[in-house]
C-alpha cells in the first residue's frame, strides 16, 4: 500500500490520479498512525517550505516519517516535498527540513550572470541530465522534459545523491536518491509520459 501524506499543504488530487492511473493501491492517510502498514510513502508539496514543513510538524509527521525510512519504508518526495527530504531552506527566513539528506535549498539567483536575464520562478519544460544509473530512472531517456514550477532549488551536498540533473543558469538537483530515499523535483503528474515513467518505477521498486 502506498500512503500519500495529506498534512494540508499538498497537491493531493493530481498526485493520487497519477497513481491511481498506474494501477497503484494508495491511500491518503491524515495521522501518522495510519502510516503503519504502508510499503511506501509520497510526501508532495506546494507552497513555501517554511510553512509546508510547519504544517508537516503540527500534523505529527516528522518523527514517524524517520521512523519508517529507518525501517526500510521508501519515501518520494515530491516537488517542496523533495526539499523537504534535505537539512534547511533559505526561503522566507531559516527553516529546518526533515535532515535526511545532506544539502541546503536556496533561491536561484536572480540579476547573476549565470541567469542571462531567465526569470524566476522556472517555470515549463526542461530536460533531465542523467548523472547515475537508478531504478527509478529506469527507461527515462537522458535529456528527456518534465515540467517544473518552482524558485528554489537543492544545492545536494552529496554528487551522489543526485541521479538527475536540470539546468536554469545554473546546473541543480532535479531528482535525488540514497537507499529507500527519492525525491522529484518536477512534477511528475504533470510530465505526460516520462512523469508517468518515473512513478511507475517507484510502484515497481
Amino acid at each position: 500500500m502506498i500512503a500519500i501524506i495529506d498534512y494540508g499543504a499538498g497537491n493531493l488530487r493530481s498526485v493520487c490520479n497519477a497513481f491511481i492511473h498506474l494501477g497503484a493501491a494508495v491511500t491518503v492517510v491524515s495521522t501518522p498512525t495510519e502510516l503503519q502498514g504502508a510499503t511506501k510513502i509520497v510526501l508532495p508539496g506546494v507552497g513555501a517550505f517554511g510553512t509546508g514543513m510547519a504544517s508537516l510538524r503540527q500534523a505529527g509527521f516528522e518523527e514517524p516519517i524517520k521512523e519508517a525510512v529507518a525501517k526500510g519504508t521508501s519515501l518520494l518526495g515530491i516537488c517542496l516535498g523533495m526539499q523537504y527530504l534535505f537539512e534547511s531552506s533559505d526561503e522566507m527566513g531559516y527553516h529546518h527540513g526533515l535532515g535526511l539528506l545532506p544539502g541546503h535549498v536556496t533561491r536561484f539567483p536572480v540579476g547573476d550572470a549565470r541567469m542571462k536575464g531567465l526569470k524566476v520562478p522556472h517555470m515549463g519544460w526542461n530536460s533531465l541530465v542523467i548523472q547515475q544509473e537508478n531504478p527509478l530512472m529506469r527507461g527515462i531517456p537522458d535529456g528527456g522534459y518534465a515540467y517544473f514550477v518552482h524558485s528554489y532549488y537543492v544545492a545536494a551536498a552529496n554528487r551522489a545523491d543526485v541521479i538527475a540533473a536540470a539546468e536554469y543558469g545554473i546546473k541543480f538537483a532535479a531528482v535525488v536518491a540514497r537507499g529507500n530515499i527519492y525525491g522529484i523535483q518536477p512534477h511528475p503528474e504533470k510530465s505526460q509520459a516520462i512523469g508517468l515513467r518515473i512513478l511507475k518505477n517507484y510502484i515497481e521498486l
